[in-house]
C-alpha cells in the first residue's frame, strides 16, 4: 500500500522489546535491513550531489560544505531542495525567495527510494474487488519515474482488499436494494447533514448501527478517515489528555494532533504500560499549571490493528480505564462485521459489555462493501456531535446508495434477509483466516495476527525484499499489498494479507503455493518449515 504517514526527518529505528519478540527480529536481520537503507540513502545522495555539480556547476567548496552538512545533520543539504528540472526548478529554489514546499527528507525519500518501487503500489484494477480481480498492467521507460497504463489486464487472486464478508462485488440481497435507492434518491444528496443531506436512509442506518453494536445512538459520516480525524478534536481539546496506542492508525494520530490536547503514547497493546502512563499523568496533572487535574482523559485503541492483525486487550484496558476514570475510544474499522459470533466486533468476541466502551467508532469500507464511518455512543454524546462536529455540519453526507448498501449488508449479517447467508459468511471468514495463517506459519514465515483476525502480516524486514516479493507474486497472478516505512517502523517492512469470505479453499491453496514459492526465492522464510509441507498443498 502507498505510504500514508508524514515523514519525519529521521526514521524511527527503535523497536520495543516485546515487538521484537513478536516479529522475531534478530540482530542480523536488523543490521542487514539498516545496511540496505544505508545503501539507498548513500547512492541517492551521490546522485543528488553529482546532479547538482553537473546542472548548476557548483564550486568544490560548496559541495564539501553540503557533504558535511548531510553527514552531520538529519536534514538534507540545501541544494537537494532545489533539485528540479525544467522551468519548475527555479520555483522551488530558495535563492529565488521561495521556501521549499516539500520537506527535505520526504522529497529525497520519495525520489530516491519510493519511486524505485512505486510500480508495487497503487496498481489500478478494472473489476470489482472480489476474490479475483483484473489488474491493469503498467509499463515504464524511465526506471519507474513515470508509469503508463496499458490495455493489458491480468486476472489475479485478490489478497489485498478489505472485502472481508464479500459484499463489495455485488450481492443477491444488497444489489437490488442499492439500485432502487439510486433511482429514488440519486447518487448524492449534494448537501451536508445539517442542511438538506439527511434522508430517511441515513436515519434508518443510524438506528440500525446503534442496535447492531449495542449503544443508545449513532451518527454516520461520509468517510472513515474523517470520522477519527474530526471526532477526536470535537470530543477533547486543550487541557485534556489523550493516551494512544503506539500502533494506532494515522487518522487517530491526525485527530489527536489537531485536538490541541496533550498526547501520550503507550507501548503497543500493553495494559501494564498504559496503567503506568495513566498513573504518572494523573499524579502530574496538566503541565505548567501546578498539578492542575486534567479536564478529561481519553484512551484510544483499535479493535484489530490494521498493520498487525492483532486484537487489542480490551478487557484489561477497560478495567484500567474504569480504575482511573478515563474514557475509552475504540476504533473498530477492521473488526466490526468481521469478528465475533454475530459480527458485532471485538466487544462480542472478547466478552466486553458495549456499555463499558464510551465511544465506539467503525467504518463501512471493510466488512460492508460501502464507504463512510460511524460513531456509536450515548444519546448525549451523539447529540453534541450533531451540533459541534464540522464533518456533520459542513461535509456532504454519505451517498444514499452507499447508505443502502450498509443497511442491506447488516441485515444479511443479522439474518433479517430471511436467510442464513450472514452466519455462513462469518463462519467462512473465520475458517479462511485461520487456515491461511496456520499454513503460512507451517511454511516458515513469521506471521503477525491473532486467530479469527482477517488481517495478517508476513514479515519481510528488508526493503529490497518488498518489491521482489510483490512483483514475483504478480507475475504468478497473485495480488498482494506490501508496506514499509513510513506506514511501519523502518525495521518491520511486511506484506499484509487480507482474507475474504468470498475466497474458496482452492483460492487460498493457490495463494499459499505462490507465496510459499516466492517467499523461498526472496528469503522471507525465517523459521523452520514443517517437512513435506509443499507436498501437502499439491
Amino acid at each position: 500500500m502507498a505510504p500514508r504517514l508524514p515523514l519525519p526527518p529521521i526514521p524511527p529505528l527503535a523497536v520495543p522489546r516485546e515487538v521484537r519478540r513478536a516479529v522475531r527480529l534478530t540482530l542480523l536481520t536488523a543490521l542487514t535491513t539498516l545496511f540496505g537503507y544505508g545503501l539507498f540513502l548513500f547512492f541517492g545522495f551521490l546522485r543528488d550531489l553529482f546532479r547538482r555539480l553537473l546542472l548548476d556547476r557548483a564550486e568544490p567548496d560548496e559541495l564539501m560544505v553540503s557533504l558535511s552538512s548531510f553527514l552531520l545533520s538529519p536534514e538534507l543539504p540545501p541544494f537537494s531542495r532545489r533539485l528540479r528540472s525544467g522551468t519548475n526548478r527555479s520555483t522551488f529554489d530558495p535563492s529565488q525567495g521561495y521556501a521549499p514546499i516539500c520537506p527535505a527528507f520526504e522529497d529525497f525519500y520519495t525520489r530516491r527510494i519510493y519511486r524505485r518501487i512505486q510500480d508495487c503500489f497503487g496498481r489500478p484494477i478494472a473489476s470489482a474487488p472480489d476474490a479475483w480481480i483484473d489488474v491493469v498492467e503498467r509499463s515504464s521507460n524511465d526506471n519507474n519515474k513515470t508509469l503508463h497504463r496499458t490495455s493489458n489486464k491480468s486476472r489475479c487472486l485478490n489478497l489485498g482488499s478489505y472485502n472481508y464478508l464479500g459484499f463489495a462485488a455485488g450481492d443477491e440481497f444488497c444489489t437490488p436494494h442499492v439500485l432502487h435507492s439510486l433511482k429514488k434518491y440519486a447518487p448524492s444528496s449534494c448537501s451536508a447533514r445539517a442542511d438538506g443531506g439527511t434522508t430517511q436512509l441515513h436515519i434508518e442506518l443510524e438506528d440500525l448501527i446503534a442496535r447492531f453494536v449495542g449503544k443508545p445512538a449513532a451518527i454516520t459520516f461520509a468517510m472513515g478517515y474523517v470520522t477519527n480525524s474530526f471526532i477526536i478534536p470535537t470530543l477533547i481539546g486543550e487541557g485534556g489528555l489523550i493516551i494512544s496506542d503506539s500502533f494506532n492508525h494515522n487518522s487517530i494520530v491526525s485527530g489527536s494532533r489537531a485536538s490541541g490536547a496533550t498526547v501520550q503514547v503507550f507501548q503497543h497493546n500493553s495494559p501494564s504500560h498504559l496503567e503506568a502512563v495513566l498513573r504518572e499523568q494523573v499524579v502530574k496533572g496538566q503541565p505548567g499549571t501546578g498539578h492542575k487535574p486534567w479536564r478529561k482523559i481519553m484512551v484510544i485503541v483499535e479493535g484489530v490493528y490494521s498493520m498487525e492483525g492483532e486484537f487489542c486487550k480490551l478487557p484489561e484496558i477497560v478495567a484500567i480505564c474504569k480504575k482511573y476514570k478515563a474514557y475509552i475510544y475504540l476504533d473498530e474499522a477492521h473488526s466490526i462485521g468481521a469478528v465475533g459470533k454475530s459480527g458485532r466486533g471485538v466487544c462480542e468476541l472478547l466478552g466486553v459489555d458495549p456499555a463499558d466502551v464510551d465511544i465506539m467508532m467503525g467504518t463501512f469500507t471493510k466488512s460492508f462493501g460501502s464507504c463512510g464511518g460511524y460513531i456509536a455512543a450515548s444519546e448525549e454524546i451523539i447529540q453534541y456531535l450533531k451540533y459541534a462536529c464540522p464533518a456533520h455540519i459542513y461535509a456532504t453526507s454519505m451517498s444514499p446508495p452507499a447508505v443502502q448498501q450498509v443497511i442491506s449488508a447488516i441485515k444479511v449479517v443479522l439474518g433479517e434477509d430471511r436467510s442464513n447467508r450472514g452466519a455462513k459468511k462469518l463462519a467462512k471468514i473465520r475458517e479462511n483466516s485461520n487456515f491461511f495463517r496456520s499454513e503460512l506459519k507451517k511454511m516458515g514465515f513469521v506471521v503477525l495476527g491473532d486467530n479469527d483476525s482477517p488481517v495478517m502480516a508476513i514479515m519481510l524486514y528488508n526493503l529490497a525484499k518488498l518489491p521482489a516479493f510483490s512483483r514475483a507474486c504478480l507475475r504468478q497472478n497473485v495480488a498482494v499489498v506490501i508496506t514499509a516505512y513510513p506506514a511501519t517502523p523502518v525495521l518491520l517492512a511486511r506484506a499484509r494479507i487480507c482474507i475474504s469470505a468470498s475466497h474458496s479453499k482452492e483460492d487460498l491453496i493457490t495463494g499459499l503455493k505462490v507465496i510459499g514459492e516466492v517467499g523461498g526465492l526472496v528469503g522471507a522464510k525465517c523459521l523452520p518449515a514443517e517437512p513435506e509441507k509443499a507436498k501437502k498443498l499439491d
